[in-house]
């Protein structure tokens, strides 16, 4: 078995990151087989209401990642300090604080989404089916952040590949509900909703029971107690990724408000096709960071320089080759993806095979700006990760997407993620040179 004290080369660190890897990519694919049911068997509108509605229920998930990464980071560099006893502290008061944090959101996010909805510029039946869709699925916010938050904590316990399993029941649990609720049952939106909300508990329900009774893992729920200092430095490790996930939801919200601007319901439905392709190839680079950081800070807690330098080196090699694939993937399935899901509207089929060649640029450039964000949360630098996060998504992106379009049109919607993308890696370059003496990487 790999531990997080390991000496790590190539083989053993990809195998290490590559549960995690397809854990995120199972995940993306909720979203996904509902896009797919809901476009190909209720319709064109209701497609665009799924995608419409999603930045919301991300924005509010996002919790999960920010106790999930900042935890992480936090735990194992305890775990490294030969600290378990309070590791296990930690991880039970993180768990139990999401859950309450959690409740709170869902309930805001259910008595308010009419308004919510309605200030994003949805009208008529893109307003009512949007509302349909969100009223269910928000329900499942806090199981939402428990399994997120889990995903990312079984690498910390050592146990990448349970997680593995636990989102490949999850996933199988989504697509078959999805097909009866959808396809046999017939019950359009709020199948959709409640197969993707069903799957999420199963998700969330496995991990607590595992991690509440006796295990073989690093970690276990346990009795704990207030930690003023350990939520504040997981809020701080964490918030890099709280504002990666807040930032690119927010800029979803934009997309789709420019995007009704400039093509109607058909540009919010290709930029959904174009989003399932984004969410499933960043997932690769997320799952990737997310199996690395524990390691990462591991040998930061233990002051392994050499090892950090090494696995610095190793995983810019590794980004950089996932990146070449992510792009030559893209381009050669922009017109099978398209078909696949509005094949029946030429037009929007169209429109989205272009929407997924121009946009596929930005894979060149995203999986360094997404692993130098996770990299300092496993520094436990939250700082500057949230600085690479927040110039990356909010500033960089939602610029990009208000400007563009007066120039280009459309074309100016698929391009901003691009140049926004290029630009994250010069800041993050900029900052792993300047960090290097003071981490010793």
């Amino acid at each position: 078995m790999i531990k997080l004290s390991d000496s790590f080369n190539y083989k053993k660190l990809l195998r290490y990151t590559f549960p995690a890897v397809i854990m995120l990519v199972f995940t993306s694919i909720y979203g996904v087989v509902d896009g797919f049911f809901v476009s190909n068997f209720v319709g064109k509108t209701p497609f665009a209401a799924v995608n419409f509605i999603m930045p919301l229920l991300m924005i509010l998930g996002s919790v999960g990642f920010m106790f999930g990464s900042g935890g992480s980071a936090l735990i194992a560099k305890t775990i490294g300090e030969k600290k378990n006893e309070k590791a296990n502290e930690i991880f039970s008061l993180l768990v139990y604080v999401s859950i309450v944090i959690s409740l709170v959101l869902t309930l805001l996010a259910i008595i308010f989404i009419k308004p919510i909805v309605s200030l994003l510029g949805a009208e008529g039946q893109l307003l009512e089916d949007s509302i349909t869709y969100g009223r269910v699925i928000l329900l499942s916010v806090p199981t939402f952040v428990l399994q997120t938050e889990f995903q990312i904590l079984f690498a910390t316990a050592e146990k990448p590949k349970i997680g593995l399993y636990v989102t490949i029941v999850a996933g199988l649990t989504n697509i078959i509900l999805d097909a009866l609720f959808i396809v046999v049952f017939a019950w359009g939106l709020v199948g959709a909703a409640l197969a993707t909300s069903l799957s999420i508990l199963v998700g969330a329900v496995i991990p607590l029971i595992y991690f509440g009774r006796k295990n073989k893992s690093l970690l276990q729920l346990t009795k704990t107690k207030y930690d003023g200092q350990a939520l504040l430095k997981t809020f701080t490790n964490g918030s890099s990724e709280l504002m990666n996930m807040v930032s690119m939801s927010l800029v979803s919200i934009f997309f789709n408000m420019q995007l009704l601007k400039y093509a109607g319901e058909n540009g919010v439905a290709a930029y959904g096709v174009l989003m399932y392709v984004n969410m499933i190839f960043l997932s690769i680079y997320l799952g990737y960071s997310v199996g690395a950081a524990p390691i990462i800070s591991y040998h930061f807690g233990a002051q392994n320089h050499e090892e950090l330098k090494s696995l610095l080196k190793k995983s810019v090699v590794i980004m950089g080759t996932f990146s070449l694939l992510m792009f030559g993937s893209a381009q050669m399935l922009s017109k099978p993806l398209s078909m696949l899901f509005v094949g029946y509207d030429q037009v929007l089929m169209d429109m989205t095979q272009r929407a997924i060649f121009v946009f596929s640029f930005a894979f060149l450039f995203s999986g360094i700006g997404v692993f130098g964000s996770s990299f300092f949360t496993a520094m436990n630098d939250g700082l500057t990760s949230a600085l690479i996060s927040f110039l990356r998504t909010l500033v960089f992106q939602t610029g990009a997407v208000l400007i563009f379009p007066l120039f280009w049109g459309l074309d100016g919607i698929w391009l901003s993620i691009v140049l926004a993308e290029a630009m994250a890696v010069v800041v993050t370059i900029i900052l792993f040179m300047g960090k290097r003496k003071q981490y010793k990487y």
